[in-house]
C-alpha cells in the first residue's frame, strides 16, 4: 500500500500510526507468523464439508473450534470429528460445556448479569466443567476452549500434577472480556496456551499485549452481527505483523451469533472467508510466512 500512502502524504495527509515500529519478531515454534482458526463447527458433518472445501479452495487451515460445549456431542460425534481433524492435519478445539448461560443463573439472561460471560457458578458447575474436559481429552481431544479464569487455573494444575494428559492446549476464549497485556500476562501465567483477546482492540492495542506474552495470540478477522459485525480483512496484513504468532480466526461473519449451529453450506462459506483473507495477505505482505499443514506444534487429536 505505499503509493497510496504516498499519494496521500503529498497531499498532506500523514499517518500517526506506530504499528510498522511496533512488528513482533515473535514466532510460532515452526518459524512461522499465522495460521488460519475457522470458529463454529458443531458437528461432523459441518466438519466433513469445511475439510472438502479446504481442498476445492487448496488453502491451509490449522484449527477448527466447536463453540456449543462438549457436554452437547456424544461420544460417538467427539471421536468422529476427532478422526476427520486428524486424517486432515488439523487442530479440533472443544469448548468447556457448562457455563452461566446453560445453569439455572437467571442474572445471566439480565443487562446488568450479562456480564458473568460464560464463566462458572458454584463449586458443581466446577466439577462438571472439569469433567467436560476430561471426557474429551479421554476421547483423543488435544485442544480446549476454556471460559473462565478459575477453571484455567484448576486444569493447568492438573496438568502439572498428571491428572489430566500434559499436552492438552487450553485457548482462552474472547468471552472472557480480557483486552489489556496485564490480564493477557495473568492468563499466561496460569496456564493459557493461547489467547483470544476481546475483538474489537485496535493494532496498538494488540501490539501492547503482544509485548507482554510469549503464547499464540487469536485475533478475529471478522465477527458475527451479535459480536458488532465488523470485518478487518484489510488490516490483517498488519495484525500479523504485529501480532505474530498469531491465529486469524475467520468465518465468523457466517454465523448470526456465538454458538450458531453452521450448515454444510456455511461451512463451506465460512472456507470462503479463508480465502479472501489470505488474498489479502498475498497481494499486501506475501512474505508473511504461514504454517504448513500438519506442524509437528499443532494440537491435533490423537
Amino acid at each position: 500500500m505505499h503509493k497510496t500512502t504516498l499519494f496521500l502524504q503529498n497531499l498532506g495527509i500523514n499517518t500517526s500510526s506506530r504499528k510498522h515500529s511496533l512488528e513482533s519478531k515473535k514466532r510460532f515454534d515452526d518459524g512461522s507468523q499465522y495460521r488460519f482458526e475457522v470458529p463454529g463447527i458443531q458437528r461432523p458433518e459441518t466438519l466433513q464439508a469445511l475439510i472438502s472445501a479446504i481442498d476445492d479452495y487448496e488453502l491451509i487451515i490449522h484449527r477448527v473450534t466447536q463453540t456449543k460445549g462438549i457436554m452437547l456431542l456424544t461420544d460417538h460425534e467427539i471421536e468422529e470429528m476427532g478422526d476427520l481433524a486428524r486424517d486432515a492435519n488439523i487442530e479440533l478445539f472443544l469448548s468447556v460445556g457448562p457455563r452461566a448461560t446453560y445453569d439455572t443463573s437467571a442474572s445471566v439472561h439480565t443487562k446488568e448479569g450479562v456480564r458473568i460471560g460464560y464463566r462458572l457458578r458454584g463449586y458443581e458447575n466446577l466439577v462438571y466443567a472439569i469433567e467436560d474436559v476430561k471426557r474429551a481429552a479421554n476421547l483423543g481431544i488435544r485442544g480446549m476452549v476454556i471460559y473462565d479464569e478459575g477453571l484455567l487455573w484448576i486444569l493447568n494444575q492438573m496438568r502439572e500434577k498428571g491428572e489430566i494428559p500434559k499436552n492438552l492446549h487450553f485457548k482462552v476464549s474472547a468471552h472472557t472480556g480480557h483486552g489489556n497485556p496485564a490480564s493477557a500476562l495473568l492468563l499466561e501465567n496460569i496456564g493459557a496456551d493461547s489467547f483470544n483477546p476481546v475483538r474489537d482492540l485496535q493494532i496498538p492495542m494488540l501490539a501492547s499485549i503482544r509485548g507482554a506474552i510469549d503464547i499464540a495470540i487469536d485475533v478475529h478477522t471478522e465477527n458475527p452481527k451479535s459480536s458488532g459485525g465488523f470485518i478487518r480483512h484489510y488490516e490483517v496484513p498488519d495484525i500479523i505483523r504485529v501480532t505474530a504468532p498469531v491465529y486469524l480466526k475467520t468465518g465468523g461473519a457466517i454465523a448470526q451469533h456465538h454458538g450458531w449451529d453452521t450448515t454444510k453450506n456455511q461451512a463451506r462459506e465460512r472456507v470462503r472467508q479463508v480465502a479472501l483473507v489470505q488474498s489479502m495477505i498475498n497481494d499486501y505482505y506475501p512474505q508473511a510466512i504461514i504454517s504448513k499443514q500438519g506442524s509437528k506444534d499443532l494440537n491435533i487429536p490423537i
